[in-house]
């Protein structure tokens, strides 16, 4: 939530220069210029200090000029992960390491040298199949597999480091008449001065990602899919601001910062993890144009291999560097896991619709919403309160004439297996009669300005102190106060929402927290500033696991987030704006996070700020029922937009959006479970499912739910066709709402009324749906499940159903979870048991089956488990449908599979339309 009385924010509409002149351009970072106005800096390896242990190589590197020397350490895993790691050799003090982003300690493998020369050392590990070969003068790191050269570090030089000052020797004269070294101790944007404790302390490195030319992630910007080439343009920043209706097709950094680059070709996927929390930027330049060589004929160019050049450049810290081989994107994504953590499996309730407004105005309100929802027959899970609902902006508190009976009005939700969620920011009001802020101050709680005293800034409740995430102490301190004991009125059906948690500060420098701010521990501001919303997001979940006693997941959604987030919960895009242009975009935003490891996103429905037209609502509703977090919220300065307001067509038009959502959550549940143990993000670029196909490397309007499903949401007003490329010239496409097949290897132009979305399932698929969805999550057990088979051309398909309670660890504690395979193969529908590890027991049945595909039907379809046959009713037209057919038994057939069960229908290959 953004529209702010308190600084230059707008009350309504998108913002004007003036707010957005707050922010700083590339021009304007000061280490950045430093950078990359400087000659190379050539450093040299020394191959005297080569020490190999059985945890990788270490050794020194000295600059030729300054002679600082620095550390150099290496190190791999049996994954394909190589770290590289540097830091200062003898610092004046210790310089700032990222901690809580990474789980577990990691295992490295015993580096040894395959052959070694004067000027060079090759080292390799495992089964000898990757090569590391360090070149000492100057320093370059060159990462192959099988002889390809992949990845070289320091290809052209520009390795940066910064060594720390001793504060002690450093004196307000010592740059007195020279402007250049006061502004490495000191430096003013607009208004605000940064005073730089220890010195300039930048680091930064180039790297090339050889036959690359195809890039992604670095979230979060509101960009394109595909990394543009910043060599004439802005670089990507990655620092965390509270930017209010953000530009579109701007670098600038958003609310959250992933530093993980994604690279991808037809024969590999690659990423580059970049471990630092400061304020980071990269530069991205695309080297695949055909050039002139001097030694051929006149006019005539000869092509070069394709390669990407990346620079990152970061205020502070250390360099701490992964480079993530894969060979594939599934590889790569679960290496990147394998360091910062998989997607948390979300509560299922969480992957309903969320109902949200600035502000629902009191109890009363809230209940004729949700009374709203009933009547309208649209289901909806949750129903959130923003800021107003507080004491004053005082959080963990309820406003006693608005919401005076909060206990009671989360009791009414929860009759309904309804939840509710607020707000809970991280700026405390400053009030000495609130023991809150009593208790946080006392305890040392507060982050501390450069002087030393608790450091004041405004915020939504006016004048604020700001809790001190990074601090252990302060984290479990905050954890406890979601207890039931100490938050008066909250309900074991109450959830989170951290939001401003960038930090946004309404009279900071780039309205947030001033660098030279203190953390615990002495560390200043802008060495963890986009660690700050991820340590509040870690409190929050460590707040409502201890409430349940370990035993539910917590839901919290987080506006700022770092890597490693997803283990936590959920994010969202934050402010954006109601226009068809931001409904674009929230696309490849969801698609960069879900790549980069922040695979529970969603963007608000709707659009925050601004009133939609009705054609924008529902396109709107269409697009988030088909993303990982889906919830319409606005701001308090627009119309109601209750999805009933708008006239009957609009209703029944997001009904049906949301209906079709809730019936499909069996499937969007499974594929995040297989988040949860295999990091492949529930929506997926198309190059993820179809890696060699170059004509979908920069789709970004159109996307893959799971492997089974593409979808095209409609994002432009008044369109009658949406033209859709199906990918894989041995694919076939079954149309979901006519049941049309369609070979892959072509662009379909499709017509689309104001009701209907194209989506597509693949062949070879089976998708589980609910035969109904009734008004909340909590209902959908009581519909029987529908498996949607669509046949590839051999006449097979494939898919699993996940199941568990749905809001315990009870799956990972006590195996409690049921993982059931069906398979088509020769006519022949085969239910088993794909992990024999889980011991749920599920009530859900599979009522019917649907067969995409068949051409003819040779005999009746049979049901067999053990040595029974039993005939089943069926629907089977050539000229009208696919075969259909429902078991035979009351209420259908366990989908927890009985040894051998099977369903015997009939081989073909034609599809047909679905019922």
């Amino acid at each position: 939530m953004e529209v702010n009385v308190l600084s230059t924010e707008p009350e309504s509409g998108v913002p004007g220069d003036e707010f957005k002149e707050k922010f700083k351009k590339n021009h304007d970072i000061t280490f950045y210029r430093r950078q990359r106005d400087k000659a190379v800096s050539q450093y040299f390896a020394s191959l005297e200090t080569l020490l190999l242990t059985d945890r990788g190589a270490s050794l020194e590197l000295c600059e030729r000029d300054s002679q600082n020397r620095l550390s150099l350490q290496i190190r791999a895993t049996q994954n394909g992960t190589v770290r590289v790691s540097i830091d200062e050799l003898q610092p004046v003090k210790q310089r700032y390491h990222v901690s809580d982003v990474l789980v577990g300690e990691m295992t490295y493998e015993p580096l040894r040298v395959h052959w070694k020369r004067e000027d060079c050392v090759c080292l390799t590990w495992g089964l000898g199949q990757y090569q590391l070969l360090v070149s000492f003068l100057p320093f370059k790191l060159e990462i192959s597999c099988d002889g390809e050269e992949i990845v070289t570090l320091n290809p052209e030089n520009k390795l940066y480091f910064e060594t720390l000052q001793d504060p002690t020797r450093s004196s307000s004269n010592s740059c007195q008449g020279d402007e250049n070294q006061c502004g490495l101790l000191k430096e003013t944007f607009r208004q605000f001065e940064d005073i730089k404790a220890n010195g300039p302390s930048s680091v930064g490195m180039d790297l090339s990602l050889h036959g690359f030319n195809h890039t992604y992630g670095l979230p979060e910007h509101a960009d394109t899919l595909v990394l543009k080439d910043t060599s004439v343009s802005e670089a990507y920043r990655l620092y965390n601001l509270d930017v209010f209706g953000y530009d579109i097709n701007s670098r600038l950094g958003l609310y959250g910062s992933v530093p993980v680059l994604i690279a991808h070709k037809p024969e590999r996927t690659a990423g580059v993890f970049w471990l630092n929390a400061s304020e980071t930027l990269v530069d991205v330049k695309y080297n695949s144009e055909p050039n002139e060589n001097e030694d051929e004929p006149p006019g005539k160019k000869s092509k070069i291999a394709p390669q990407t050049d990346v620079r990152w450049i970061s205020e502070s810290g250390t360099i701490d560097c992964f480079i993530l081989l894969g060979p594939t994107a599934a590889q790569v994504f679960s290496q990147y896991a394998q360091l910062t953590g998989y997607q948390a499996l979300p509560p299922l309730f969480s992957l309903g619709y969320h109902q949200c407004r600035w502000n629902y105005e009191d109890e009363a309100d809230v209940k004729a919403v949700d009374a709203g929802f009933d009547s309208h027959s649209i289901p909806y899970d949750v129903m959130w309160l923003d800021i107003e609902h507080t004491n004053g902006k005082r959080y963990f508190t309820w406003d006693s004439k608005l919401f005076p009976n909060p206990a009671e009005l989360q009791r009414h939700l929860q009759k309904k297996n309804r939840k509710l969620v607020v707000i809970s920011d991280p700026h405390i009001k400053i009030d000495p009669d609130w023991s809150f802020y009593c208790e946080a101050k006392d305890g040392g709680h507060f982050v501390k300005n450069r002087e030393g005293a608790v450091y004041e800034g405004t915020c939504w409740p006016g004048e604020s102190n700001y809790l001190d995430f990074s601090s252990s102490k302060t984290r479990s301190w905050y954890a406890r106060q979601f207890s039931l004991s100490k938050y008066e009125g909250s309900t074991e059906s109450l959830f989170v929402w951290n939001d401003m948690n960038e930090p946004s500060v309404f009279n900071g420098p780039e309205q947030t927290m001033p660098k030279d701010a203190v953390h615990f521990g002495g560390w200043e501001h802008r060495e963890l500033h986009n660690l700050y919303g991820f340590y509040q997001h870690m409190a929050t979940f460590e707040g409502l696991l201890t409430r349940s006693g370990g035993t539910e997941r917590p839901f919290i959604l987080s506006r700022s987030f770092f890597a490693g987030s997803q283990r936590l919960g959920a994010i969202w895009t934050g402010d954006n704006v109601a226009t068809w242009e931001y409904l674009k975009i929230s696309i490849p935003m969801l698609l960069s996070l879900s790549l980069t490891g922040i695979q529970f996103c969603g963007a608000d429905v709707g659009g925050f700020v601004q009133d939609p037209d009705p054609e924008l609502l529902v396109r709107w509703y269409q697009a988030g029922a088909l993303q990982p977090f889906f919830r319409g919220h606005s701001a308090k300065v627009t119309k109601r937009r209750e999805p009933w307001l708008f006239g009957v067509e609009v209703t029944s038009a997001i009904r049906s959006a949301v209906q079709d959502r809730y019936c499909l959550l069996p499937y969007w549940y499974t594929l995040f479970h297989q988040a949860h143990v295999s990091a492949l993000p529930p929506i997926r670029p198309l190059w993820v499912e179809f890696p060699s196909d170059s004509s979908t490397f920069a789709v970004e309007n159109q996307y893959m739910i799971g492997s089974a499903l593409l979808v095209c949401p409609v994002t432009d007003p008044g369109v009658t066709e949406v033209r859709v490329l199906l990918p894989g010239s041995d694919e076939l496409w079954y149309d979901t709402n006519t049941a049309e097949v369609h070979k892959g290897a072509r662009t379909l132009d499709l017509p689309v009324t104001l009701n209907t979305v194209p989506v597509f399932q693949r062949g070879g698929t089976v998708v589980p749906r609910r035969a109904g969805c009734g008004s909340s999550t909590a209902d959908l057990q009581q519909h029987p499940i529908t498996l949607t088979v669509a046949l590839d051309t051999k006449g097979n398909a494939d898919g699993v159903v996940y199941l568990d309670d749905g809001h315990s660890f009870s799956y990972r504690d006590q195996k409690q979870f049921c993982l059931c395979r069906f398979s088509m193969r020769v006519g022949r529908l085969v239910s088993s048991c794909a992990d024999d590890k889980g011991s749920f027991v599920s009530d859900d049945k599979v009522e019917s089956v649907v067969i995409l595909g068949l051409n003819s039907l040779k005999r009746k379809p049979k049901l067999k488990s053990g040595a029974a046959r039993t005939p089943v009713m069926f629907e089977f037209d050539v000229k009208r449908g696919p075969l259909s057919f429902v078991s035979p038994y009351n209420g259908g057939t366990r989908a927890q599979p009985s040894p051998n069960t099977h369903c015997s229908s009939a081989n073909g290959s034609s599809p047909k339309r679905r019922l």
